[in-house]
């Protein structure tokens, strides 16, 4: 059997009916009745479960689920049973819609805690201490911690005192999240996304997605943004919503008893998490569609857009950043682009995959040595080493003490009379009452060059930081880090053009477009779109990034720009290597993952990946009547396959079905429990009717109802990129290989046979 653990597309293929297994000549499917399984008058509890780190059957979970839906339609029919078939038609409405309240009531919440856990660090307000800074602001009551414990605001040792206060918050926080973490909720760490890109493909993970973890998730989430630590809550939203639509679809039968269904909600949930994280519905769709999903059917995607609408509609309610809009950073810019501008934007995005592919290849490295050394085994020593260094470096340099966020909207937003910024500080030249410059861009004053000079520590620091943030066990997301590295650089390339624009208007470049008397350079715009490209260049993601982008500011005449930037930074970014951060996490924590974005072009055979080889020992089966319970219970007891093919005997080895090893112990525990008469020496039939026995035999078992009688088979010299096409439309959890369409050759691996064969292929 070509055993491959991650499911990925299936295809809603009406299955090939007959009623006796036919094995073609070709090697090709084999063709069953329209039941994937031969199912008992009262179905055995357990099976057709799934263990924990295992991977689902998709194909036999599509079949669940027919047969469920035409049992609900025979409902219909009946009296008294219309309310039962009405409640299961709306169920995934109902499941998407408290996903959605639940996440968009949740992300308000972490929003306005980690905002004033954040304003903590350098003061409080006494009148009322739940306002933040801002809110605080409005009283002019704001009190750092040197005036409320020194009594004095400026002077050495003011500085001092903020400077030891803001370090004791920052390690304060951070030893909370980490010791959470560790204690209540190992899951509730990183990002979240590789591992609901990886739930999502079908595999088991219970726990990841439970109540303990939401909860653990998002408290510690708050903490872990106040601490200061380069991440951000966007990414780890995701997972935060992604837990209520797994704890919600529990609710609803349809969903709790089907794997695959259950992944269906999670999609709508991710979508809906994005959508809180950025104020971006549209783009938390596309997101849920091109990064984490891979069975994305039509109805999957209607939900997507309901529960992103519902989250966004709730986040808008309780208006956490008390603006009154639902984007993170609104931008109003008062003039166009031009057409010249789109060589410093391809630049930008040329940076943007420089850095990515830099990002990807450091922090992996440091990742993978975590785990190797003993450093690893000592995760709150980390966070607390790394807390320190970010909050001791942070503090001196105005644009690394605050905010992630805050930093990003300061650089996107563009230069008015009421900007009191030092990146607005420029010199206007004046005659009298009017400007006698004919260019309508100001020359740089002292305070643009020393915010630039800021900028660039900052960018060397943010860049350093990130690389060792990411992946500590504390929840961190990288999309604002990876924001704030582009912003940060597209701020400087802005500035630098604008200031070009100046000192050399005559030049035709800027003379053809420049218009006298009008605004010709927009250093935010050159913020945004670096900070599009850098996300881009990191996490690889391209119409879902443009979206999101223009959603998360409102920048819609600046769709090409952004496009250009993104595809450029792809494209630099895949000359070094076609994984985004996510997919490269995937592979360093060995989680059962098949791409369906990776190419396989290599000339390979099935036979080549095969187990056991042909000089391996002989393939472990099952016989269709002439086994016992002590022999059945000796095979599973001395190999640890997760299942068998059953063949009708030793001689012929004509292949029958395949039955799975948990639903095999699960068989015979509830048989022994719930009939007499079962001994060791009973025998064991998987056909229709019982082998003819002597009368004083024990009673035989049948396990017909857990034989999957229509297992999908391949031939020997089936090419593999068919094979592993096959795997990735169908979701399969294995494929039988067969020799002359007789013969079986192959078993289930315990080893992901594919997946190591690709991982030896790529060199990965």
């Amino acid at each position: 059997v070509l055993n491959i653990k991650p499911p990925t597309f299936l295809m809603q293929d009406i299955l090939p009916t007959g009623s006796n297994y036919v094995m073609s000549n070709g090697g090709g499917v084999a063709s069953s009745s329209t039941h994937l399984l031969d199912f008992l008058e009262e179905p055995i509890p357990g099976v057709g479960t799934y263990d924990d780190f295992h991977t689902i059957d998709w194909v036999r979970e599509k079949c669940k689920d027919r047969e469920r839906h035409r049992k609900v339609i025979k409902r219909k029919s009946r009296h008294g049973e219309f309310t039962k078939s009405l409640y299961d038609a709306w169920s995934g409405w109902l499941v998407v819609t408290l996903t959605g309240l639940a996440s968009g009531a949740l992300a308000g919440l972490i929003d306005i805690a980690a905002d004033w856990m954040n304003d903590i660090k350098e003061g409080v307000c006494l009148s009322a201490m739940w306002f933040n800074h801002e809110q605080c602001c409005w009283t002019s009551n704001e009190t750092t911690w040197a005036e409320l414990i020194l009594g004095q605001a400026e002077g050495p040792g003011s500085y001092i005192m903020n400077y030891f206060m803001y370090i004791y918050w920052a390690l304060s926080f951070a030893f909370l999240a980490v010791c959470l973490v560790k204690v209540f909720a190992p899951y509730a760490c990183g990002s979240g996304i590789p591992e609901i890109k990886t739930i999502l493909s079908g595999f088991i993970i219970r726990g990841y997605l439970g109540k303990w973890t939401l909860m653990i998730k998002t408290i510690t989430l708050v903490l872990a943004v106040a601490s200061g630590l380069s991440l951000g809550k966007e990414g780890p939203l995701v997972h935060v919503a992604c837990c209520c639509g797994n704890i919600f679809s529990y609710l609803f039968p349809k969903y709790s008893k089907n794997e695959a269904k259950k992944r269906e909600v999670l999609s709508a949930a991710s979508a809906a998490g994005v959508s809180v994280a950025f104020g971006a519905p549209i783009g938390g769709v596309l997101f849920s569609l091109e990064e984490v999903s891979y069975y994305f059917p039509l109805k999957t995607l209607w939900r997507s857009f309901f529960a992103a609408l519902v989250a966004a509609f709730v986040l808008r309610s309780i208006n956490p950043f008390g603006n009154s809009r639902l984007v993170l950073f609104y931008v109003e810019y008062h003039t166009p682009w031009y057409l010249f501008e789109l060589l410093p934007f391809i630049l930008l995005g040329v940076f943007g995959g420089l850095w990515g592919a830099f990002f990807i290849r450091a922090n992996i490295a440091w990742c993978r040595r975590r785990k190797s050394t003993r450093f690893g085994k000592y995760p709150v020593l980390e966070v607390i080493l790394v807390a320190a260094i970010t909050a001791v470096v942070a503090f001196p340099n105005p644009y690394t003490r605050q905010n992630t966020s805050e930093l990003i909207k300061e650089l996107f937003t563009d230069c008015g009379p009421l900007e009191s910024s030092q990146l607005c500080q420029y010199r206007s030249q004046m005659n009298g009452s009017k400007a006698f410059s004919d260019n309508p861009n100001h020359p740089a004053g002292p305070g643009v060059y020393a915010a630039i000079w800021q900028l660039c520590l900052a960018l060397i620091f943010k860049i350093i930081m990130t690389i060792f943030t990411f992946g500590l066990k504390v929840p961190s997301g990288l999309f604002i880090p990876s924001m704030a590295i582009g912003a940060i650089a597209g701020r400087i390339v802005g500035i630098a053009v604008e200031q070009l624009a100046y000192y050399h208007h005559d030049w035709f470049l800027f003379k053809e477009w420049c218009e006298v008397g009008a605004d010709c350079i927009t250093p935010g715009l050159y913020a945004m779109v670096g900070a599009a490209a850098c996300l881009g260049g990191v996490t690889r993601m391209t119409v879902s990034l443009v979206v999101i982008v223009f959603e998360l500011t409102g920048g819609l005449e600046y769709i090409v720009p952004l496009m250009a930037a993104v595809m450029t930074s792809k494209w630099v970014g895949d000359a070094f290597g076609r994984e985004g951060i996510y997919e490269s996490h995937i592979r360093l924590n060995g989680y059962p993952f098949l791409d369906a974005k990776e190419e396989f072009t290599h000339t390979t055979l099935a036979r080549e990946v095969m187990r056991p080889r042909r000089s391996d020992p002989p393939l472990a089966v099952l016989t269709q009547d002439d086994l016992t319970v002590e022999e059945l219970q000796s095979v599973i007891n001395e190999t640890s396959y997760n299942g068998f093919p059953v063949i009708v005997s030793k001689e012929s080895q004509r292949l029958v079905g395949f039955a799975l090893r948990r639903d095999i112990t699960i068989a015979i525990e509830n048989a022994r429990r719930k009939q007499e008469g079962i001994l060791l020496n009973s025998r064991v039939y998987f056909t229709q009717h019982a082998p003819t026995l002597p009368a004083d035999s024990p009673r035989p078992l049948k396990l017909r109802s857990i034989l999957d009688m229509s297992p999908f088979t391949v031939t020997d010299h089936t090419p593999m990129e068919i094979v592993v096409d096959i795997f990735r439309k169908l979701g399969l959890r294995q494929c039988l290989v067969t020799h002359n369409g007789k013969k079986i050759l192959i078993f289930t691996s315990t080893e992901y046979s594919i997946l190591k064969f690709l991982q030896n292929i790529f060199g990965s």
